[in-house]
């Protein structure tokens, strides 16, 4: 999976890896909306699992360096409207 990830522009590749590197239960209740600068911003239902999400921010970005290298430096989560 890597390897295809790594194939895409790096701005969409962020994008798709997101659920990779959350998991399948916190990827059903958000959504990779943007990705620039080296930073992910993942929208979230409430500001209480947003503030839990950006809890675990350094184990994210760990995550998408083991799949597509030194990209993904920040995780930013807003609230959808």
């Amino acid at each position: 999976m890597s390897d295809l990830l790594r194939a895409r522009p790096v701005e969409e590749a962020a994008i798709l890896a997101w659920p990779l590197v959350c998991g399948r239960e916190v990827a059903a209740r958000t959504r990779a909306a943007d990705f620039a600068n080296g930073c992910l911003t993942v929208e979230v239902s409430d500001p209480a699992w947003a503030a839990q999400l950006k809890s675990f921010g350094h184990r994210y970005v760990s995550g998408f360096e083991s799949l597509l290298g030194p990209v993904v430096k920040e995780v930013k989560f807003k609230i959808s409207r």
